[in-house]
Order: C-alpha cells, then sequence, then structure tokens
C-alpha cells in the first residue's frame, strides 16, 4: 500500500465515524487525487476557484467517481462566484452578504443550488478572513431568505499556536455559536473546524467535517 492509502486508512479509523473527512487536495495533482478516491474518499476541498477548474472542471474525476463533492474552503472573491458555483458542491468560505448575494444570483442563472457555510474568525487574528461572531446570527437570517442557496453550518481556522487549550477554546467557541445561530436557523447544523494539526481538538469540540491535507499526502 503507498503512503496515502496506508495515511487514509489510518485516519479513518482514528476518525471512527464521529466526523466526514474534506480531503484537501491543494498543491496535489490528479494522480495523487485519484490515489485517494480510490480508498474511498467522496468529499475534496480545494483552497482556490482555479485549481477546482483546473483538476475537476472537465468532469472526468465525476464520471469515474460517483457521488464526488467539492467544496471551496478558501476565500472566495466575488468576481469569481460564477465559477464557483458552475463548479463547486459546497462553498464553506463565505463571509459577507455581499458574497451570498453575488452567490445566490449566480446559482439561480446557473439552474442550481449551492451549500454554503458561513466563516467565523473566532480567534479575531487580523490576518484571517471571516466574520466577527457577532455578525454572525443576522448574517444566517438574511441567507436562509436568499433562492438557489443552502445553508449548512459554520466553519472556522484555529490559530497556528502550540497552545492546545486556547486551540480547543476557538472550536469551543464556533460550537457554542452554531448553538446559538442554530436556534432560530435550524439548518445552520454542521462544524468545519480541524485541520491535520489540531483535528483531535476539533472532534473533542464536535466537529463535523475535518479539512485535512498533509496528513493525507505525508
Amino acid at each position: 500500500m503507498s503512503n496515502i492509502s496506508v495515511n487514509y486508512k489510518n485516519l479513518i479509523e482514528e476518525i471512527g465515524g464521529r466526523a466526514s473527512l474534506v480531503a484537501v487536495t491543494k498543491l496535489h495533482e490528479v494522480p495523487e487525487i485519484e490515489e485517494l478516491l480510490d480508498c474511498g474518499v467522496r468529499i475534496v476541498g480545494e483552497n482556490r476557484v482555479e485549481e477546482v477548474e483546473r483538476k475537476y472542471g472537465d468532469g472526468s474525476l465525476r464520471k469515474r467517481y460517483p457521488g464526488l463533492e467539492l467544496h471551496l474552503i478558501g476565500h472566495l472573491q466575488s468576481r469569481k462566484a460564477k465559477k464557483a458555483v458552475e463548479y463547486c458542491d459546497c462553498i464553506d468560505s463565505v463571509d459577507s452578504l455581499e458574497l451570498a448575494e453575488k452567490l445566490s444570483r449566480c446559482a439561480a442563472e446557473l439552474g442550481k443550488t449551492v451549500k454554503i457555510m458561513l466563516e467565523v474568525n473566532v480567534s479575531g487574528e487580523e490576518q484571517k478572513y471571516g466574520l466577527s461572531p457577532e455578525d454572525v446570527p443576522a448574517l444566517a437570517k438574511a441567507v436562509v431568505k436568499l433562492p438557489n442557496l443552502e445553508l449548512y453550518g459554520l466553519m472556522c481556522m484555529a490559530p497556528f499556536i502550540e497552545d492546545e487549550e486556547l486551540i480547543r477554546g476557538v472550536f469551543a467557541g464556533l460550537r457554542k455559536l452554531r448553538d446559538e445561530v442554530k436556534a432560530s436557523v435550524p439548518c445552520c447544523a454542521k462544524l468545519s473546524m480541524g485541520m491535520s494539526h489540531d483535528y483531535r481538538l476539533a472532534l473533542m469540540e464536535g466537529s463535523d467535517f475535518l479539512r485535512i491535507g498533509s496528513k493525507l499526502f505525508a
């Protein structure tokens, strides 16, 4: 077995069905991605629309691997909204009403419904994209009124630090915010949090989706 297949097997055993795996395929090419898909991966994440189009745009991987779901997990510029809607099933990094409205219009033009998450900057880091936690409840209520969009949860990134208590606090903060929002917007139920370096802490705080790349491809 290759490292990819062994890494996938070990990771799935560790997760034990507690969360879904989003295999982050940025910086990796189609042959490696195919190896993951052969193992059973069906949710993949990319940071840039251009990479989604380049790797998946011709539809060949979708044909070969039924049920393949493409998530955009990186920051999305409004001018690239139409291509994002065209190629992605889920856009997990929505951080403004303006972007949501643009995605809604593009989805209507293309005759499809796109799932979205709201990206939240729980830690308040200046260099990170995402909504302030206090802005999330109002935006969630506005987004669910937009046609051709399906809000399904919240996403965050923890700081790249060694302090596990602080990292876990960020994940706990998103979980608590989700619980608050879910009370008035029931469809906003899922959490996407945790990456290769901190997914175990995210699991402890109830993450539904783990965005893992380097641990799979190591």
